[in-house]
């Protein structure tokens, strides 16, 4: 083995699915995530990290560094008859895995990989895993891959399991998939630390997205904990919050959405405690997986020199799961308990969330307060929809600790991925030439985290769309007007200034259509033609 101060540092990339502003406890939560915390206190915490809005697009930027229409992902996976919205990697762009490993290092992925075409659960012969349309992790740069290749699906029984190249047959047992990406994200990191060169190890979880599942004993720690309702905990967390430093105390509260009740109109109380307890259970059980991670690292010694980052793909989800009692099994989703019991379909009040025939979502009103202070939720480029938890710890290089305030994007993550590996971006790769780095490098932050760059950032999902451009966010909903904020003084947008600041719309929203027409976004009247504005939903249900 080679001489480990010679070896460049190790990375590990984590991605939590679903997960709201202010779901881990250093971001103002009561859910116990001392991992994750531990991991904050001793690295750079950053308070204005965005992500793209929804999960595919998400993880098409944070893997490629691109806007997600330049990588082919500008909606979800399914594919809409345009190169940019194909719905999977495209040739032109480049992995941080095949960044990484043209240089050098081994390549690990375990989790969730939900940027390689869709996957119809309902007609196998529809797919071939593999295929043009459908690459799969070790496809795109991964040396080594445990997981699932389609999106959202039971925790117990996951459809599109697969390890490496080899789909896994579900077994009446059944598993904990988030415990099962923990534990093949460890034995990646063991068999990898023996080796000569230097690792990236991205661990996708599942976690918290629905449906509810969660084991009885994490549950437990959170019965009753939520009793008080969304209001108060939605009060609680943003004083946390401004207590921390994370936000600016000046910064008000957004109102409760229109679409969730006050607390005290619940209809059913009880059982929507239950659902927020185990939401909680489920971002509980991540961090306890993660501290095995960390736990590992320290144990084979490499723990200094490990580049580890962990943030959310979007807002949280306001989606409601609906209920169907006459359909035995989501299979649009994923496989029901082998062990003969029935599916039991959506949010149905009289059952308890958790188990492995359920199928539940924690809804809008809890979503609300998991994206506390901010408006809207996944899917939205208002902040509810587009801020995540951003951590980033290198301890060999770890210079001042602290609370970064500069706006980035996790575009920025795959450049931050190939400055700590001194590599090289390439501009071919398997005989196509490369769309070039969209992302800049984090890494100066470590030296001075007041640093502060002024270039805009765009977002588009569904119509919604968004600029940011130093103290300034153009949003618009989609078929809605553009809102203008000054996010110095109004992050919770607050104060639409646009009716006075004509100018300045008309100079943002004219460095928004320069950049769809360079990236290839379409209106989304034009690449649905379905759409409705009349029938624009927060939440939106899912049957």
């Amino acid at each position: 083995m080679s001489d480990p101060q010679n070896r460049r540092p190790n990375i590990v990339l984590i991605l939590a699915d679903d997960m709201g502003f202010s779901d881990i406890g250093c971001y103002g939560s009561e859910i116990s995530t001392p991992n994750l915390d531990g991991l904050a206190d001793n690295g750079l915490q950053f308070s204005q990290m965005y992500n793209s809005a929804r999960c595919c697009p998400s993880r098409a930027s944070l893997l490629t560094g691109l806007n997600p229409h330049q990588a082919g992902v500008g909606h979800m996976v399914e594919d809409l008859g345009d190169p940019a919205y194909q719905g999977y990697l495209n040739q032109t762009s480049v992995t941080i895995a095949e960044s990484l490993r043209a240089n050098g290092y081994t390549t690990l992925m375990s989790g969730k990989w939900h940027v390689g075409g869709g996957y119809n659960l309902l007609n196998s012969d529809s797919w071939t895993r593999g295929d043009a349309t459908h690459p799969t992790p070790t496809q795109r740069g991964f040396d080594r891959f445990f997981g699932i290749v389609s999106g959202a699906g039971s925790y117990y029984y996951p459809l599109t399991l697969m390890r490496d190249n080899r789909l896994i047959p579900l077994e009446a047992e059944g598993m904990y998939l988030t415990d099962a990406i923990s534990d093949n994200a460890v034995s990646m990191i063991e068999d990898a630390a023996a080796n000569d060169a230097p690792f990236f190890l991205h661990v996708a979880y599942t976690a918290p997205h629905w449906p509810l599942h969660a084991l009885e004993e994490d549950i437990a720690r959170y019965e009753g904990k939520y009793d008080a309702g969304w209001d108060a905990l939605r009060t609680g967390r943003h004083e946390e919050l401004k207590g921390k430093g994370v936000l600016d105390s000046k910064w008000d509260i957004s109102p409760r959405d229109d679409d969730a009740p006050p607390w005290n109109d619940a209809q059913n109380p009880d059982w929507e405690s239950l659902r927020m307890a185990t939401y909680s259970a489920q971002i509980d059980r991540m961090d306890q997986g993660i501290g095995r991670v960390l736990a590992k690292l320290r144990e084979l010694g490499v723990e200094q020199d490990t580049m580890v980052m962990f943030l959310s793909d979007n807002g949280g989800c306001a989606e409601f799961l609906a209920e169907d009692s006459n359909r035995p099994t989501p299979s649009r989703y994923s496989a029901p308990p082998l062990d003969g019991r029935p599916m039991q379909m959506g949010n149905i009040t009289d059952l308890r969330p958790g188990p492995a025939d359920t199928f539940m979502s924690y809804d809008l009103p809890w979503a609300n307060a998991s994206n506390t202070p901010f408006r809207r939720f996944k899917r939205w480029t208002h902040e509810g929809g587009i801020s995540t938890p951003f951590i980033m710890s290198w301890p060999a290089k770890q210079g001042e600790t602290g609370i970064v305030h500069a706006p980035v994007h996790l575009i920025d993550v795959a450049a931050t991925c190939l400055d700590v590996a001194s590599g090289v971006y390439p501009t071919e790769m398997n005989g196509h030439e490369t769309t070039p780095l969209e992302g800049e490098s984090l890494l100066p932050v470590m030296a001075d985290h007041s640093w502060r760059r002024d270039r805009p950032i765009f977002w588009e999902h569904e119509g919604s769309r968004a600029v940011r451009m130093g103290q300034w966010k153009l949003v618009a909903e989609v078929g809605g007007d553009w809102e203008l904020y000054d996010m110095d003084e109004d992050r919770t947008e607050l104060n639409n200034l646009a009716g006075n600041e004509q100018t300045r719309v008309r100079d943002m929203s004219r460095m928004y259509d320069e950049w769809a027409g360079r990236c290839g976004v379409l209106p989304w009247g034009v690449i649905n033609p379905a759409w409705n504005p009349r029938l624009i939903g927060h939440g939106g249900h899912i049957v």
